[in-house]
């Protein structure tokens, strides 16, 4: 299966599973703030990273409890990977999953927290390195390219290159 076949499968495996998380809360009257998953797939500059969130089973994880912060890659971040990498992380599950997880630290950081930050601990384990440089934020090599989007279960701060754990 070509890649733009399996990206499209995942996209429709996931926008089914979050359509039927939506109707179930539309029946039940809830109208709450979205969460995580949510609220990056509506905004459609996620698509590669909700395909990722699939293929790594993480989706449920990110639509839980929380509260999560995530430094989100977009889908223009995931295009700057070299040719093939996107398309063997999703055969690589583990892999893909510690890759994920390195863009995912618990609680609830917003813009002014991080700012004051030089490292903060992932859900993967290992620490993502933050500074300011000319005003702008940086995690890793990412730039911070949008911060603060709230959503009920956590903050989502959108980068615009995909981070690795080293």
């Amino acid at each position: 299966m070509n890649f733009k076949k399996k990206i499209t499968s995942l996209l429709l495996v996931g926008i089914a599973a979050l359509g039927m998380t939506a109707a179930s809360a539309s029946a039940t009257g809830q109208h709450e703030q979205k969460d995580i998953v949510d609220t990056a797939v509506a905004a459609g500059s996620f698509k590669t990273l909700a395909a990722a969130l699939g293929a790594a089973g993480l989706i449920e994880t990110l639509k839980g409890k929380g509260p999560f912060t995530v430094f989100a890659p977009t889908d223009e971040a995931f295009a700057k990977l070299p040719a093939g990498t996107v398309e063997a992380l999703l055969k690589d599950k583990e892999k893909l999953t510690k890759i994920l997880l390195y863009h995912v630290v618990a609680g609830n950081v917003m813009a002014k927290d991080v700012v004051k930050l030089k490292t903060a601990k992932t859900v993967q384990g290992s620490s993502v390195k933050i500074m300011v440089k000319d005003g702008k934020v940086m995690v890793d090599n990412a730039n911070v390219v949008k911060t603060d989007i709230k959503t009920s279960n956590g903050v989502i701060h959108v980068i615009d290159s995909v981070i690795l754990p080293k």
